[in-house]
């Protein structure tokens, strides 16, 4: 890549004009509590994705459709044979979610070539913005849906094939809204050159400790598990304590122990016993059955393989009391390490700029995860007020997401090579 110049160097974003775009798109589908309800592939997904279609039109851009669904907004480079610079993130929500998960991500792409445009800079490679299909998994799984296909985690047709509860697919849906593109959905090693992507980093962490900037440096590995506890449901009052075979209080201790496990590997393991059905859920009823969830992540294969064993040990242990434990894995996301001269250059872009910044993990799923396996990839964190998001009260500080959008104008300039 050729050398930045210093205009380039120096060039800056439009902050008020970026806040304008992320409130512009809050409006579609905005909830009374301030949040945002835009389900992947319903009509305000539309809408969103035709105001996205429509700024990255007025810009110059060419605007193609995959067939998932992804949108790539493409501003030449001096060298198109090159592959491109690629940005973004996804713009559907939660239920109750906010105005910024994703949706920074992708504007702040837009306005990194809004930006080159008010400053007539041409970079060597050309530079895309991407909008991924169904990120939050809300209406239809599995999540991360468009840049697993992309990256082929999974098939086309797999993803097509998916219905949400009312037993509409995902390919009728896409239709329905006319985001059916043609063209290939499936990236192969080498078509993108590298991929960013700014994130509000959805944690405490960033505020915990008065940092704008998070370098990230990749996203922990997961394993998710069904786990069924099996004992004797009987009358709460004529069974002695002794003679018991409580589900529930087997149930208890597991979720002590998945607690336990976890932070005996800090700082970056995660345990979480999330969701628990108990039955027969009787006040005076001992229960005989409780079904729950959990979920295990760590930084390296090696620590989620040790938090594997441990959850296991611990489930053979109870067993070896009298009560039945089953566990079945049923996700398996490997760690992803990102690409180190893509980290090195937002860690470099926020000192050059000013910005206070440290290095940062991923504790939750992105798309980057999947583009990494197919391009260098990092991501940029900035913080979001009291680490709440997929939330309607999800909040970030203008100011972070002007200095975020900055510092990946900068590392996509690094990467692309700019010329004024």
């Amino acid at each position: 890549m050729e050398r930045l110049d210093q205009p380039a160097a120096a060039v800056r974003i439009d902050g008020a004009r970026l806040w304008d775009s992320l409130m512009k798109l809050a409006q579609i589908g905005a909830t009374e509590k301030g949040g945002v309800c835009r389900l992947a592939l319903t009509d305000l997904d539309r809408q969103g994705r035709d105001l996205f279609v429509t700024w990255a039109k007025e810009i110059g851009c060419t605007v193609r459709i995959d067939a998932i669904g992804n949108i790539f907004a493409r501003r030449a480079g001096r060298n198109d044979a090159l592959p491109p610079v690629m940005t973004g993130s996804h713009i559907d929500t939660q239920p109750t979610g906010g105005k910024f998960d994703g949706n920074y991500g992708v504007l702040a792409g837009l306005e990194v070539l809004r930006t080159l445009n008010d400053n007539h800079i041409v970079t060597q490679a050309p530079l895309e913005v991407a909008v991924w299909t169904n990120e939050e998994g809300s209406r239809f799984v599995p999540v991360m849906m468009g840049s697993g296909v992309y990256a082929g985690a999974f098939t086309l047709e797999h993803a097509l094939a998916q219905k949400d509860r009312d037993g509409v697919s995902v390919a009728e849906a896409l239709g329905g809204i006319g985001y059916a593109g043609k063209s290939s959905a499936v990236g192969k090693t080498g078509d993108v050159g590298a991929y960013f992507e700014a994130h509000i980093e959805q944690g405490p962490v960033l505020e915990a400790h008065g940092k704008t900037i998070g370098v990230v440096q990749g996203a922990l590995g997961q394993r998710w598990y069904d786990v069924t506890i099996t004992g004797m449901e009987a009358h709460a009052g004529p069974t002695p304590m002794e003679l018991r075979r409580d589900a529930l209080l087997a149930a208890a201790q597991l979720i002590q122990a998945v607690n336990r496990i976890a932070c005996e590997h800090a700082p970056h393991a995660r345990g979480t016993v999330g969701w628990v059905d108990n039955y027969p859920n009787s006040r005076n009823v001992i229960p005989g059955r409780v079904k729950l969830s959990v979920d295990l992540r760590a930084a390296d294969d090696a620590t989620l393989d040790a938090l594997n064993a441990k959850l296991r040990a611990e489930c053979t242990a109870l067993s070896a009391k009298g009560i039945d434990v089953a566990i079945e894995q049923v996700v398996y996301f490997p760690p992803q390490p990102f690409a180190p001269e893509l980290v090195d250059a937002i860690r470099t872009g926020a000192q050059t700029l000013g910005y206070s910044s440290m290095d940062a993990i991923s504790g939750a799923g992105h798309d980057a995860v999947y583009l990494a396996r197919v391009a260098p990839t990092a991501m940029i964190f900035v913080p979001c007020k009291d680490g709440i998001s997929h939330n309607e009260i999800e909040d970030a500080d203008p100011a972070h997401l002007e200095a975020g959008c900055n510092v990946l104008l900068q590392a996509m300039l690094q990467r692309a090579g700019g010329a004024a």
